[in-house]
C-alpha cells in the first residue's frame, strides 16, 4: 500500500551540488523514519553484463558508477535508464537504507528514512562495498567517517 501511495504521489527531492561528491539528492519536504524517500529505478541486468558494463563507462569516461545489486544475480544499472535515486550519495552515517520488496513477484529498491531528515537535508545511503585493496575515499564527513568506501 506504501508503495502504491508513493508511485501515485512521490515524494519532493531535488538533485543540487553536494559537499559529498558533485551532485547530491535532497529532500524538499521533511520525512520521518520508514517513510519511502524514492525507488531506484533503472535496467536490471546480470551481473556478467554489469562487469562489461562497469569496464566500458570507463573507457566513456563516465566517472561516476550507478549500478545496485538487487540480489546475488542481478543489479540495477540507473546510468542512462534511472531516475532521480542515482544521486544518493555514500555516507558512513546514512539517513537513508534500502528495502528491497517484491510487488507482482518482481523485486523493487525502495530508499526508506532511516531517521527524521530535515527539509534541504542531503539524502544518503550507506554503499556498503565489499573491502578492496585498492582503497576508494570516502568524503562524507560523518563523526563516524571510514574515511574509505571499500
Amino acid at each position: 500500500m506504501k508503495y502504491r501511495s508513493q508511485r501515485e504521489k512521490p515524494k519532493a527531492v531535488e538533485v543540487w551540488t553536494s559537499k559529498i561528491h558533485r551532485n547530491g539528492l535532497f529532500a524538499c519536504q521533511a520525512f520521518k523514519p520508514k517513510d519511502i524517500v524514492i525507488e531506484y529505478i533503472g535496467e536490471k541486468i546480470r551481473n556478467s553484463l554489469a562487469d562489461k558494463r562497469e569496464k566500458y563507462y570507463d573507457l566513456l569516461g563516465i566517472g561516476d558508477c550507478y549500478l545496485f545489486r538487487i540480489d546475488a544475480e542481478h543489479i540495477i544499472d540507473a546510468t542512462f535508464y534511472g531516475n532521480k535515486a542515482r544521486y544518493l550519495n555514500h555516507s558512513c552515517d546514512a539517513n537513508c537504507y534500502a528495502d528491497v520488496v517484491k510487488i507482482n513477484g518482481e523485486p523493487h529498491i525502495i530508499l526508506m528514512a532511516s531517521r527524521h531528515i530535515q527539509k534541504d537535508e542531503e539524502l544518503t545511503y550507506n554503499y556498503k562495498f565489499a573491502k578492496e585493496p585498492d582503497k576508494l575515499p570516502c568524503f562524507c564527513g560523518a563523526k563516524n567517517c571510514a574515511h574509505r568506501l571499500n
